[in-house]
């Protein structure tokens, strides 16, 4: 899959809030949305009016680049989510947070959703005891997911969980440090969201 290339700290200044795609530096005053917080470019301090379609088109691009996925992904988990019952935003929204890479990251097993995706295309992680290396993988509740056995001495995992051992881990989710695992005991809610994201614009966008 086509993968953003640039400074990625390019977007979250071009999407005015901090989308955490660097991992720990974006808790430190090396970020860059706190040291520069508008767009990139000569004329990125100038005052820009979005049209309708530009704000639905911010919405959905911010939440692209929040969850690592591209544009044809992104339109397959659209369609799933207007086939579930519910609310097609929030369903679009928990299925993302049901990839393999974010339940990866959400446990601290990755600092930031790239290094969570590159080692579970490492092939890092089982799920129920068998090797799962597909980042896009969509976990069910009773899932269970750990570290392999012969990966358990991996210097940037143990890393990882020491630095990450005081970050709570959502309600849907259920670590066992020892054992370094993680159940999925639920899918994600809409609460449980942490990204300012208005997911009905994203909806308008793709229902013209």
């Amino acid at each position: 899959m086509a993968r953003y290339k640039d400074e990625q700290c390019r977007i979250c200044r071009r999407e005015g809030q901090k989308l955490f795609l660097k991992g720990s530096r974006c808790y430190t005053d090396k970020c860059s949305v706190t040291r520069r917080n508008y767009a990139p470019g000569e004329h990125g301090q100038g005052k820009k009016k979005l049209s309708e379609y530009g704000m639905q088109l911010r919405e959905k691009q911010k939440t692209k680049y929040f969850y690592g996925v591209g544009e044809k992904q992104f339109r397959k988990y659209f369609a799933m989510a207007e086939n579930k019952k519910g609310i097609t935003g929030e369903n679009l929204l928990q299925i993302l947070e049901s990839r393999l890479d974010n339940v990866v990251y959400r446990a601290g097993f990755g600092t930031s959703r790239a290094q969570a995706r590159q080692l579970v295309n490492h092939g890092h992680f089982d799920v129920n005891g068998r090797k799962v290396d597909i980042p896009s993988y969509l976990v069910k509740t009773g899932d269970v997911i750990t570290v392999r056995e012969i990966k358990k001495d991996n210097k940037t995992i143990k890393e990882n969980i020491e630095v990450n051992k005081a970050k709570p881990v959502p309600a849907w989710l259920e670590k066992d440090n020892d054992k370094l695992q993680v159940k999925v005991v639920k899918l994600a809610s809409r609460e449980d969201v942490d990204i300012a994201v208005e997911e009905h614009l994203i909806v308008e966008l793709y229902s013209k």
